[in-house]
């Protein structure tokens, strides 16, 4: 039965907006995205039925999730609800409020850093100057003693991940993860997105609810509509036939053991990464046979 897992760990998408309008982006964020048909109430009402069905932490992404007015208060509620917090966010839009409620909270925050070369990480984002304001409020958020990892994601061939990776360590980032660029949002080109192009841990103790509170098993799998939280509770959501029909399709897909091995919790994105983050070394089952060597990106030491 599909409601036979816990709901540990939920994607909130505050937004669609974003003040970034990256090449790759999964979700198709950008400056001309909307907060969605979801308001403060509609959020609010989200985190307290998952506070009741046992889940464990919550992620709020967007878009940019510090371009959402209410995202202090979000947090502050999540945080009362007893959830784990973390923040994903390009970090370079955070006000002095927002770095007081994360402190207070116990929040975490997450970023994606694309090079240390300024005007490569730009050039991706299409923002100028992103770059110094990410890496100054990296710097800042580990001074604050928030705890904070970082994604490499590789997007263009010769790019500066490894270098990328070092200048985080050097600032002080102790997890870093990387990945490649995923066929999904802007980043396909126009394909259809299919289930094979998924890790497979879709909907494994995880989903994600977006702007207009459509519930899909992960960020990605935004094209596997399970229902929508203004429309009914999540918990029957989660344990509905539509959710068995998604995970049948997923396993038929993947097969029976694709979810044997578990991302954590936090992953922006689902694996398999290229490479996996320190913490799992190998996300997918069919690549645990691996030599560690074919990581790219350094584990900080």
């Amino acid at each position: 039965m599909a409601a036979s897992t816990l709901l540990k760990f939920v994607w909130l998408e505050v937004t669609g907006l974003c003040n970034e309008f990256c090449d790759h982006c999964y979700a198709d964020s950008s400056p001309q995205g909307t907060h969605g048909a979801m308001g403060p109430a509609d959020w609010t009402a989200v985190i307290d039925q998952l506070a009741g069905m046992g889940t464990v932490d919550v992620q709020f992404i967007g878009g940019e999730p510090t371009l959402h007015p209410h995202l202090s208060d979000l947090i502050e509620h999540a945080h009362g609800a007893g959830l784990g917090v973390e923040v994903f966010s390009n970090m370079t839009f955070i006000r002095e409020p927002l770095w007081d409620t994360l402190k207070r909270c116990g929040a975490k925050l997450a970023t994606s850093y694309y090079s240390d070369d300024a005007r490569e990480h730009d050039e991706v984002t299409h923002l100028r100057g992103a770059h110094r304001k990410t890496r100054a409020n990296v710097e800042k958020a580990l001074s604050l003693g928030i705890p904070l990892r970082g994604g490499v994601v590789a997007v263009r061939e010769g790019q500066r991940v490894n270098e990328a990776a070092q200048d985080l360590s050097s600032l002080g980032v102790r997890e870093i993860g990387g990945d490649r660029m995923r066929a999904f949002g802007r980043a396909s080109r126009g394909a259809a997105p299919t289930i094979g192009d998924l890790c497979g841990h879709c909907a494994h103790e995880k989903c994600a609810i977006g702007p207009d509170g459509d519930v899909w098993p992960c960020v990605l799998g935004r094209f596997l509509h399970i229902g929508n939280v203004r429309e009914r509770p999540l918990s029957e959501i989660w344990g509905g036939p539509r959710m068995s029909e998604i995970l049948a399709d997923i396993r038929a897909a993947h097969g029976d053991g694709v979810q044997s091995c578990t991302p954590p919790q936090f992953l922006p994105m689902c694996g398999p990464c290229g490479p996996c983050v320190p913490s799992v070394q190998h996300c997918d089952p069919r690549e645990a046979g691996v030599a560690a060597e074919r990581t790219t990106i350094p584990t900080p030491a």
